[in-house]
């Protein structure tokens, strides 16, 4: 077989298919359609156009982009796929520390993209195990057929007198083989003369036994004595009795030995360097298992770090972050959250909104929520102006200046619902001035920086509204949404030495426009902001200023944050950013009032 044949050894080139010649999968269709694919934490799973063809997953923003290019792909030779042991609809395709969660509508079709894919996978194409044994190597043949000289002279590039003797040795390689082949034509030579010697004295002998003498073509008389005379005579004709046999033979005896002493050299050589080798060998293994020891520790740290974002280690009852990493990251991402919001601070577009006449706020209104609004209003005037001491089992958690904040520990169903109180009071504003600003959905940005947008579903009243809001995501907890009825009243004192109260109530209600969605978790509230103002006389004839004017705040939240968030999480996030809260919010109603008139 020539050597532009030997390629292809189970057929003929007319045997391939044309497809299989340039490795492409024969038999192995296209699979395409829309999965969704986990992009990370902030954006969750967005919808995906995926392609399989050529033992390649790719996939693009969407199937009106596949002629821009792909945003990403893997090679499934080594991927290893992944059925959710939860979602039934998901997959996750793995190469090293590449991962692709991906979701399907439906079991169904999850099931078909894993068949397709496990289907390419088996047909791997140009480039497996099965592609090379196809096509062969014409380059290794190539290469084995001149390879004789052309050896490892490069393997030993620092040793130059190892490679010197390696040189010598292809030398001495050669003259042997010359050597052998003019002694073996020798020998052949030989053995065909002797044998035509033999035939001619057989030949001899019959003539004598007949007296007859014999003569050849050549003239010349043959006789039993001149057999040794007619062989040299019969080499001489085929041009052998040229070849120095002794010369050969000692040639050949000193080209061996040659190679022997070039041989022994090398290995001395060879001995003699082993023990550099061991050395490097050992550097090289000792670097390598303190980059191994690097990797393992990175990797440890890495997992300890939000845990790749993945879904996996997301809020929910099959996550697979323990409490304390859930706590971790969760402060890491509130922290992350303070410095944008220190940054920002500075920038704020100062806002103002008329102040509605005082008698709006005497009364619930007429709309379908007035009863309830009325129920929440009374209710938290009974009860949340009440002292913490006696039965109530409120524990004081943090006390600050003149701000306390109080806890009762309450679970229903593992859900933490901590009803949280907080009293504080601040000088130089009024109740009035600190529910406005609290209940203007004009100034929430301004004060509230949990909250990535909002807006107000309906208006019920001037004093009550309809509010839908989403909190910022803090990972790896899910994001929360909030649906609430938010409405500010004064409540007028009984006794004219008592101050008015102000209040502002917020509790979860439903509404057909703001529908709970699977983006969020829906929370529900039952908050209340009551302020009363006090008064001290001016001395002298001076005129009534803020520095008179001192507002005692209750504050009172009871919260239902819905999902799987571990207790403690939720206890130690509370009474973080509560007292944060009240101290922001009564900063900005301070800042916002300074110079202006006074709003009893």
């Amino acid at each position: 077989m020539s050597d532009n044949q030997s390629w292809n050894s189970s057929g003929s080139e007319e045997d391939l298919d044309p497809r299989e010649e340039y490795g492409h999968p024969v038999g192995v269709a296209e699979f395409s359609g829309v999965l969704s694919k986990w992009t990370n934490y902030i954006h969750g799973w967005q919808d995906r156009w995926v392609v399989l063809k050529n033992n390649t997953l790719s996939y693009y923003k969407s199937q009106d982009e596949t002629e821009y290019g792909c945003r990403g792909s893997l090679c499934l030779s080594k991927a290893v796929i992944t059925s959710h042991e939860f979602d039934e609809c998901r997959l996750d395709v793995g190469v090293n520390d590449s991962v692709w969660y991906l979701r399907a509508q439906d079991p169904e079709h999850r099931n078909r993209w894993i068949d397709s894919i496990e289907l390419h996978r088996a047909d791997p194409g140009y480039g497996s195990e099965s592609s090379l044994r196809r096509h062969g190597s014409m380059l290794s043949l190539t290469s084995a057929t001149s390879g004789y000289s052309a050896t490892s002279t490069s393997s030993f590039k620092k040793g130059h007198s190892l490679t010197e003797k390696l040189a010598e040795m292809e030398t001495f390689r050669d003259i042997l083989c010359r050597q052998v082949d003019t002694l073996q034509k020798y020998f052949d030579s030989c053995a065909d003369a002797v044998s035509k010697d033999e035939l001619q004295r057989d030949k001899i002998v019959e003539d004598d036994e007949d007296d007859f003498p014999n003569t050849r073509a050549d003239g010349e008389f043959l006789c039993s004595n001149g057999n040794k005379e007619k062989l040299f005579q019969t080499l001489s004709q085929k041009g052998i009795n040229g070849i120095d046999f002794k010369g050969e033979a000692i040639t050949f005896k000193a080209t061996t030995a040659g190679i022997l002493a070039t041989l022994s050299h090398c290995i001395e050589l060879m001995v003699k360097r082993e023990d550099t080798w061991q050395k490097r060998l050992d550097r090289e293994m000792e670097k390598r298992r303190r980059i191994e020891e690097g990797y393992k520790s990175a990797l440890n740290e890495l997992k300890k770090k939000s845990h790749f974002g993945g879904p996996d280690y997301e809020e929910g009852p099959n996550s697979l972050i323990n409490e304390e990493e859930f706590f971790d990251a969760v402060e890491a991402a509130l922290d992350r959250q303070d410095k944008i919001e220190e940054q920002t601070e500075k920038t704020r577009i100062q806002r103002a909104s008329p102040v509605p006449p005082e008698d709006t706020y005497s009364s619930s209104g007429t709309h379908r929520f007035s009863p309830k609004v009325e129920e929440m209003v009374q209710n938290h005037i009974t009860y949340s102006l009440q002292d913490v001491g006696g039965d109530a089992n409120w524990q004081l958690v943090i006390e600050e200046g003149e701000m306390k904040v109080y806890r009762r520990e309450v679970e229903e169903n593992g859900i933490v619902l901590d009803p949280l109180k907080a009293t504080i009071s601040v000088k130089g504003v009024t109740g009035h001035e600190v529910c406005h600003f609290f209940w203007d959905t004009t100034y929430r940005n301004d004060w509230e920086t949990t909250i990535e947008n909002f807006n107000v579903v309906e208006t019920l009243s001037e004093n009550a509204v309809v509010v839908y809001q989403t909190h910022k995501r803090v990972w790896p907890a899910s994001q929360r949404d909030v649906l609430y009825l938010s409405a500010m009243r004064k409540i007028a004192a009984n006794n004219e030495n008592d101050p008015d109260t102000w209040l502002v109530c917020n509790f979860s209600v439903d509404h057909d426009d703001a529908q709970p969605t699977s983006r969020c978790v829906r929370a529900k509230i039952n908050i209340a902001m009551i302020c009363q103002t006090l008064v001290s006389p001016p001395e002298g004839d001076k005129e009534l200023s803020r520095d008179n004017i001192l507002c005692r705040i209750t504050y009172v939240a009871n919260v239902n944050p819905g999902g799987w968030a571990p207790a403690s999480v939720l206890r130690a996030v509370a009474k973080r950013e509560y007292p944060k809260f009240l101290k922001r919010f009564t900063s900005y109603v301070q800042e916002k009032t300074a110079g202006k008139p006074i709003l009893f």
